[in-house]
């Protein structure tokens, strides 16, 4: 259309007949698409051979590369063919039992939610997810995509399934309320048939009763209530995502708790040495920090560097150090200090023990020091020390440990007071287990998960799995089947996590908490997440939980009194007088003015309980429905009084 065209339209004149549409010449669309580009959303690619090199550019990356240019220049072959071919970290892709090798060491925190690393060897199986840190083992393949254990917890947060107590007491209410005004508009219309009334109002009385009688701001004042509440939570580092899991944790019974890092600090800590053979704690600590990487430790080697003077450490030249494998089961190194060599090995007890030969008497007390540090749930470690004649000397034992957290053992004890159960589920060993809950008060009864699962996939024993204090051992099905279980045997049940692993139980329980450091997926599947370490920040939560509980009970409470008192007084008026109290727009602005100021019950002060709470709906009703019959005698009252005096 040219400018002319376009000026006679505008002044109102019939456009022009149609034009045969030609489209764009190959001149314009191409000025127009040098002018604004492809018509398709931008996507920044990079080429493959750019996207290899960027692997080898950065700081992690060029310390390698000068590691490796150094091997070469000093013919150290050996090391500059396990750098250039470096494994390390690999993910395991599918399922797998190990059939060749050493040994391996795998992180498979991503499914146990465990930070050590777990030894391998043939014949034990590996998990798609797993990390390798490190050795090097040929597998057979077992399982693929969902099939495996990786797959299987992504299954489960789909087949997961949220039961909401508030949504069936709201339906309950509101079932309980429609059937009596039903009921009594029924009875309405067939009195006022009987008397021969207009049919036509008497029907739009009937229907303005039934909308005003229907609870309509019931689940809007609820949710005000727990939304007043869920503010409250954030103030106190718990951030609800979920605002029907407020309900839900007040009436929470059952708490099964992850322990690393939830229970426990997730720190390995030195426990009281066992120094041997004459040796004292200093020479014990010293010589098995000596052996450890100082540039970056593992959790052990941060542990045992922790209980010794660094000053005193720097004076000692390493000369030659070989770290730690599963193999040898030690580590070792050669230092010098002041002209003298010596060595030193820390590792397993029994190669420690074999390494340095001690008489029997020292082989049995550390025989049986370790046997009893092992019951009690500690890794132990021995070391032994030598000198220029290449004797070595069996220095004692080190025990190891993630201990409770400060506040854990307090805050198990406060809410066994208030009713809720605290059950440890974790992925260590059954021994380590038994003693961190014994330290905390959990009971002594700990399972492995192992005895109450078969591998052919079953819910495992009920009876046993609610009768434990706690469980070990547990991989991510596992946890679903637990709270599952304990589900189904009618208990409000709520689950700590914070690992990719959790995200299926914590989808599951009836309040899925998300513990401070959570990955993005385990917040994804929670209702509640902290903020905040440790459980004190739950038990917190559950009683300000438990106020909203009664708020909202008290609410529901007067709203089906308020509701029966009405529709009660209508129809005996109605019934009985032949006489209509209140107009259409009278029930309908009493329904509103009744709701809103009632909204302000959200910051009523009320008791805490000191159980765990349920809707009663029993309870709940028989109160309302006898304050409804005495509101009803207070109308009348009041009625007669107006018209009469």
């Amino acid at each position: 259309m040219n400018e002319q065209q376009r000026k006679t339209n505008a002044a109102g004149a019939a456009p022009p007949p149609a034009a045969k549409l030609t489209g764009l010449s190959s001149e314009e669309a191409k000025a127009r698409l040098a002018k604004y580009g492809e018509n398709a959303i931008q996507e920044k690619r990079v080429s493959l051979l750019r996207k290899f090199f960027g692997y080898f550019w950065g700081p992690i990356p060029w310390m390698i590369e000068i590691a490796a240019l150094l091997s070469g220049v000093t013919q150290r072959w050996e090391d500059l063919g396990v750098i250039v071919a470096m494994k390390l970290g690999n993910i395991i892709p599918a399922d797998l039992e190990l059939r060749q090798g050493d040994y391996l060491s795998v992180d498979q925190s991503a499914l146990t939610g465990e930070s050590l690393p777990v030894d391998k060897k043939v014949g034990d199986s590996v998990y798609s997810g797993s990390i390798v840190r490190q050795g090097e083992m040929h597998g057979f393949v077992t399982a693929t995509g969902m099939k495996t254990y990786f797959g299987k917890t992504a299954q489960l947060v789909e087949t997961a399934e949220q039961r909401s107590h508030f949504q069936k007491a709201v339906l309950r209410i509101g079932n309980f309320l429609i059937l009596i005004t039903v009921c009594l508009v029924a009875l309405i219309l067939l009195v006022a048939l009987f008397r021969g009334s207009s049919l036509i109002s008497t029907l739009v009385f009937a229907l303005i009763l039934t909308v005003a009688a229907i609870p309509v701001a019931l689940p809007a004042v609820l949710s005000v209530t727990m939304a007043v509440g869920a503010s409250k939570l954030a103030a106190m580092k718990a951030i609800v995502s979920r605002l029907v899991s407020i309900e839900e944790m007040a009436g929470l019974d059952i708490l099964c708790s992850d322990k690393t890092g939830t229970l426990t600090k997730n720190q390995l800590t030195l426990g009281d040495v066992a120094p041997m053979a004459g040796a004292d704690r200093d020479t014990l600590l010293m010589a098995a920090a000596l052996t450890c990487e100082r540039e970056a430790p593992d959790p052990i080697d941060g542990a045992v560097l922790k209980g010794v003077d660094e000053k005193k450490l720097a004076a000692y030249k390493t000369v030659k150090f070989q770290p730690f494998d599963p193999v040898h089961k030690l580590a070792q190194a050669e230092v010098e200090k002041d002209g003298r060599t010596m060595s030193v090995a820390k590792g397993a007890p029994q190669v420690i023990l074999d390494l340095a030969k001690p008489d029997d008497a020292i082989v049995q007390k550390a025989q049986a020091a370790t046997d009893d540090m092992a019951s009690r749930g500690f890794r132990t470690l021995g070391v032994a020390q030598g000198g220029d004649d290449g004797q070595w000397k069996f220095l004692g034992l080190l025990p190891l440990f993630d201990p409770p957290r400060d506040d854990s053992a307090e805050t198990i004890a406060t809410a066994e007071k208030m009713g809720l159960q605290v059950r440890m589920v974790t992925g260590d060993h059954t021994a380590i287990a038994r003693e961190i809950a014994g330290k905390l008060g959990l009971g002594a009864n700990i399972v492995s998960a192992r005895e109450i699962f078969t591998e052919d996939g079953a819910d495992g024993d009920s009876a046993r799995i609610e009768q434990a204090d706690g469980f070990a051992e547990v991989f991510p099905e596992h946890k679903f089947k637990i709270v599952r279980a304990l589900q189904n045997a009618g208990h409000i049940v709520g689950m700590t996590g914070d690992g990719v692993n959790d995200a299926p139980p914590l989808k599951q329980a009836d309040v899925g908490i998300a513990v401070s450091g959570a990955t993005d997926a385990a917040r994804a599947a929670a209702d509640l997440v902290l903020t905040a370490p440790g459980l004190s920040v739950i038990a917190r939560a559950i009683e300000e939980a438990r106020r909203i509980f009664e708020r909202m009970t008290s609410y529901a409470t007067y709203r089906i009194a308020e509701t029966i008192r009405v529709l009660l007084f209508m129809t005996l008026s109605i019934v009985l007088f032949d006489f209509y109290p209140v107009t259409a727009i009278m029930i309908v602005l009493l329904a509103i003015l009744n709701d809103l100021p009632i909204m302000m019950i959200a910051y009523d002060n009320v008791p805490v309980a000191p159980r765990p709470v349920r809707w009663d709906m029993t309870r709940v009703l028989t109160t309302s429905v006898t304050l409804g019959l005495i509101g009803v005698v207070e109308s009348f009252g009041l009625f007669w009084f107006a018209d009469r005096i």
